[in-house]
């Protein structure tokens, strides 16, 4: 469907010998908010591997795969349309690249400038306006080994941003966070979310779920467990299943918190 941001049917991907995800059929249209919520190992990261086309499902009869509206990519071209701040990313960053080179990176798919990379003006120019709607223009300079984690996380938002792609893909986002970069990611999560973006959050946190995320899904051993509304879908008895261990929820001020 055009209007599907992926469109899963029956899909199963292998890592290894194990299949990561199992025979999962699942749709999110474009301008979605939703979070893929889950237990470490569960197939999350595959999942969106599967989307950004860094892992492939088997080619099975009553099988198959669309990203927006199409079932084959150009990667570089799809990677220009979905903007990604994952762990994997942030361990290729670890370097004496800058905040404007990782930036800039983003339009070469990359994780910094290389010799052979020719940036336009118009690529320069993006760069700049991405760090400073993130409140970063401070680390155009900065070498990423040097930032913080919270610095450099932002400057990968920046990164996935310079697309100023529909969708943005968040994997675990507030790994290696300490508490007040963790609030801070948040609030920016919510900034875009509020202008406009879509938000695919990837995580095993109840707390890190924003409030204008509706949609839940739950995955566990690579199978949908669940996918509904998050009143309906984040209750204590599904936290339960999901992750093995009694849970109590609460909320405060639009965000829950497993107790």
């Amino acid at each position: 469907m055009a209007d599907s941001l992926i469109e899963l049917n029956r899909v199963t991907v292998m890592r290894g010998e194990r299949a990561a995800l199992e025979d999962v059929s699942l749709r999110i249209g474009q301008g979605e908010h939703v979070c893929i919520l889950g237990p470490n190992g569960c197939g999350k990261s595959t999942l969106i591997k599967t989307i950004t086309r860094e892992c492939y499902p088997l080619a099975r009869e009553g099988s198959s795969m669309a990203i927006l509206g199409r079932e084959r990519w150009d990667v570089f071209e799809l990677r220009n349309l979905l903007g990604i701040v994952s762990p994997d990313l942030l361990a290729a960053c670890t370097t004496d690249a800058t905040g404007r080179d990782v930036v800039l990176s983003g339009f070469f798919s990359s994780t910094r400038i290389f010799p052979h990379h020719q940036p336009e003006r118009e690529h320069l120019q993006r760069s700049e306006e991405a760090l400073e709607r993130l409140g970063i223009s401070h680390l155009s300079d900065r070498c990423v080994m040097h930032m913080s984690s919270g610095e450099a996380k932002r400057t990968l938002i920046a990164r996935a941003l310079v697309h100023e792609p529909k969708t943005l893909l968040f994997d675990e986002p507030s790994n290696a966070l300490d508490i007040a970069a963790q609030f801070q990611l948040r609030d920016t999560m919510r900034e875009l979310a509020q202008s406009g973006l879509a938000i695919i959050l990837v995580t095993h946190h109840v707390s890190e779920i924003i409030p204008e995320i509706e949609r839940v899904i739950l995955l566990r051993a690579g199978r949908v467990m669940a996918d509904g509304a998050k009143s309906e879908v984040l209750t204590e008895k599904n936290l339960h299943k999901l992750f093995g261990v009694k849970v109590r929820l609460e909320k405060h001020e639009g965000y829950l918190h497993a107790m």
